[in-house]
């Protein structure tokens, strides 16, 4: 497996925005996913932090837990040992103020535009719009998938926004992504009835040995294409790791009608 990726702060300077945007427009093209580090700032994390933590002690609804999905490592049921861990808070736009002008504003919004090629950008209240949530003992592996696998859009174009909330690092299970995943196309054969990376098969194999580990620090950044590769390791720490992650999409770029992903309105930015 390559080495973490590199995590250079970018420029600040307002003149240079712009060709800085362009320029890491084309490294997402290419790779599937930019960090941008410290794109929130301190203050805002903390507040953010604090509604989750409120949340979290004791966990309040809506949420899923690990044993909702059953992933590797996950406790077997919701009676079972560590069965009411949670994996996810749900509706986090609806349920926590402090992260709404940051996800609709104008820095959020720049690199979206730049990233999706559109002026008009919707934030999705149907996928992900939650805080992930990794506890020690009890969090499960994710395993290789793509996030489109069973979402219903006119167009397999949406960019997710994962916000690191605190440090994370391989040990406490941060997002792992293969470069470049986005723009292939993966027969039946490579794919479990779950639509996940069948690692079994040599030419899957082959793809996870590119993969890379995304650390990232408190406030920074992580956006990725819907068709990116990615997975996470369970978190061997004894701190939980706290994440807010969010879909976007161009505003003709519509949900499929029926489907849950039209389930909620989403949010013009």
């Amino acid at each position: 497996m390559k080495q973490p990726c590199s995590r250079n702060t970018p420029a600040r300077h307002p003149g240079h925005l712009e060709a800085l945007r362009s320029e890491q427009a084309e490294a997402f093209d290419r790779d599937g996913y930019l960090v941008v580090p410290g794109l929130c700032p301190d203050p805002i994390c903390d507040r953010i932090l604090e509604d989750v933590q409120e949340a979290l002690s004791p966990v309040l609804g809506p949420a899923e837990f690990e044993a909702d999905l059953g992933y590797p490592g996950a406790p077997p049921d919701r009676g079972a040992k560590g069965g009411d861990t949670p994996r996810r808070l749900l509706h986090a736009y609806a349920r926590f103020p402090p992260l709404r002008p940051w996800l609709t504003g104008a820095e959020v919004q720049g690199y979206l535009q730049a990233l999706l090629g559109s002026e008009n950008v919707a934030l999705s209240q149907c996928h992900h719009n939650c805080i992930m949530t990794k506890y020690p003992n009890y969090s499960s592996t994710t395993l290789w998938h793509q996030d489109v696998r069973f979402w219903s859009f006119q167009r397999p174009e949406l960019v997710s926004l994962w916000l690191a909330l605190g440090e994370e690092r391989a040990e406490n299970g941060a997002l792992q992504v293969i470069p470049g995943s986005h723009s292939k196309a993966f027969p039946a054969e490579l794919l479990d009835d779950a639509l996940f990376l069948r690692t079994d098969v040599p030419e899957s194999r082959a793809l996870v040995d590119q993969a890379i580990t995304v650390e990232l620090n408190r406030g920074d950044a992580l956006f990725f294409h819907c068709r990116t590769l990615h997975a996470a390791r369970k978190n061997q720490t004894d701190r939980v790791k706290l994440s807010a992650v969010f879909t976007y999409h161009e505003q003709d770029n519509r949900p499929v009608p029926g489907t849950k992903s039209a389930q909620y309105a989403s949010i013009a930015l």
